[in-house]
């Protein structure tokens, strides 16, 4: 069956596909024209439907006596801040119908998805087939698994990181250790409440979404589990980058002070004595200018003295 737009509305953006008793409502960036359509077609609370138009709602699940509304957020990398933000998904889910709404437009595995039950008949037949339930596994799975290339994007970075640490720390090394630990705290932000909402899917029984919630929604959980034990490891790795690299840092300014204090010590007794003799007074045994004999007699002085410090460093093994 084809695809059908709704037009009762000017302006609307509101896109649909059915098969059988089946229908998806698929909208993307909302407007108040396509909330007004909702509200007159499905008895939404208005408190949910202003929820859609909202792009700050937490990840939450909401039960009615003939549908749930679901608020989901996925990652979605930001190439020009270096950043994964979120993406809000609203999603209203009856026995019948199931409506998916975001804000941004920028989740491709949803938007794909769509126009993949759009254009083949096949793909319609198997996904819109079978119940409102089984479409919505289909979509959260979709949307879980384009979680994983961001995460193993992370991994690579990370190891990227791990082979350049040892051999040269350098600012640049900081700047991205400070970005990776950045965007490893907001994808967790991202992630982390989401595995109470999937968790209450898989738990609790809704007899319209007529499928085994537990195996099904139990395979997305324990999806969106292993992204959390995978950024759970990125960030204990990270943090352990961010104290080695700290510890290499301060360890070569105390090599570096430690060179400096050496080179200092050497030079003070040659130093001293250059000042004394350079005074503009007589001294016993001064130089008169043009008089070799003597001042190469202070030099061979200043030499021994110099050597003899640096002997005694060696003695005491500070060099």
């Amino acid at each position: 069956m084809k695809e059908k737009t709704f037009t009762g509305e000017k302006g609307t953006k509101v896109r649909s596909i059915n098969h059988g008793k089946l229908t998806w409502f698929y909208v993307e960036m909302p407007t108040a024209k396509d909330v007004e359509f909702f509200t007159r077609k499905f008895n939404f609370h208005p408190l949910s439907l202003e929820d859609v138009l909202s792009r700050i709602q937490r990840p939450k699940i909401d039960e009615d006596e003939d549908h749930l509304f679901l608020v989901l957020h996925f990652p979605v990398f930001d190439k020009k801040n270096r950043v994964t933000k979120p993406s809000e998904v609203d999603i209203f889910i009856g026995e019948d119908y199931i409506v998916t709404t975001h804000c941004s437009g920028n989740l491709k595995p949803l938007s794909a998805f769509f126009k993949l039950c759009q254009t083949d008949e096949d793909s319609r037949q198997y996904y819109l087939g079978r119940s409102s339930g089984f479409l919505l596994y289909h979509i959260l799975d979709r949307l879980t698994n384009y979680c994983f290339p961001i995460l193993n994007k992370v991994m690579e970075n990370i190891d990227e990181i791990e082979d350049v640490i040892f051999t040269r720390t350098t600012p640049d090394t900081v700047r991205r250790i400070s970005l990776l630990r950045r965007d490893l705290i907001s994808f967790r932000r991202v992630i982390r409440p989401q595995i109470a909402v999937i968790e209450t899917l898989e738990r609790e029984e809704y007899p319209f979404l007529k499928e085994d919630q537990e195996i099904y929604f139990g395979d997305i959980a324990d999806h969106i589990r292993k992204i959390w034990d995978g950024l759970e490891d990125c960030k204990e790795v990270v943090d352990g980058l961010a104290e080695t690299s700290n510890w290499l840092t301060s360890h070569r300014i105390q090599e570096i002070m430690r060179v400096l204090t050496i080179v200092m010590a050497i030079l003070a007794p040659p130093t001293l004595l250059s000042g004394i003799f350079g005074m503009n007074v007589p001294l016993p045994g001064g130089i008169d200018h043009g008089d070799l004999f003597p001042l190469g007699i202070l030099l061979a002085v200043m030499a021994l003295m110099g050597t003899g410090v640096f002997l005694y460093l060696r003695h005491r093994r500070w060099l």
